[in-house]
């Protein structure tokens, strides 16, 4: 197992007992988010403690009344997976740089401006975020912030989260090839193929993501489409 003195502490509790390991912050997170990494790699040292920077070690009875087991790289898995993972700074900084472009991703996919109900730019977004001040939460969902956000910006930015609903016919000439492509689009509402071989379908997509659709649906149709759009 590695030894520097670069470590961090991953903390699981468990049955009011509390267990501490000491990891390498970097290929901790890696192996929490499911990478390839050896175990070894990620340990810095080879003691389950009950508390890590007294050096106070668990028990072997103490693990394996509660894990089962007193092996240590076990156990180790299972307090990195499913423990709480201290943070470097830069490590902290680089995650909530990311969940913030995931966050402004998510709103100019879902959100349109409510008086044209015509998407809203990234970067329209990121700018009204800023003069919003609003800060991530890292361990917050995206969804559920995403929705504060949009009420936070709303009064900087006209915004609103919206679904588009698009209506699409297609003639019997070009139905059967088409029809199995177009249903892959969207959320599929309805579906119908006419006594004359047309098909129609029915389908929502988030309101954000309109203009993207409509050029799927001219390339899959090369035009040759019927197209109804309601944003809502």
């Amino acid at each position: 197992m590695s030894k520097s003195r670069e470590y961090v502490i991953a903390r699981y509790e468990a049955r009011g007992h509390k267990f501490e390991i000491l990891v390498d912050p970097d290929k901790a997170l890696e192996y929490r988010e499911g990478r390839k990494v050896d175990l070894d790699e990620v340990l810095k040292g080879d003691y389950i403690y009950k508390d890590a920077r007294k050096g106070d070690k668990a028990s072997p009875e103490e693990l394996t009344r509660i894990f089962g087991t007193e092996d240590v790289r076990t156990i180790a898995d299972i307090v990195i997976k499913k423990g709480e993972l201290q943070l470097t700074t830069e490590q902290r900084r680089k995650m909530l740089e990311n969940k913030r472009k995931q966050i402004i991703n998510y709103i100019a996919r879902s959100a349109v401006d409510p008086k044209t109900k015509t998407p809203i730019p990234p970067q329209r977004i990121e700018k009204a975020m800023e003069e919003a001040r609003v800060s991530i939460d890292l361990y917050r969902g995206i969804e559920e912030q995403a929705t504060a956000i949009v009420k936070a910006i709303s009064r900087i930015l006209p915004i609103k989260i919206a679904r588009a609903r698009f209506t699409i016919k297609v003639s019997p000439e070009i139905a059967a090839k088409v029809a199995q492509d177009l249903k892959r689009i969207g959320e599929i509402k309805s579906e119908d193929w006419g006594k004359d071989g047309s098909f129609k379908v029915e389908f929502e997509v988030p309101a954000g993501l309109q203009y993207e659709v409509i050029d799927k649906i001219n390339k899959v149709t090369r035009g040759q489409a019927e197209v109804k759009i309601e944003v809502f």
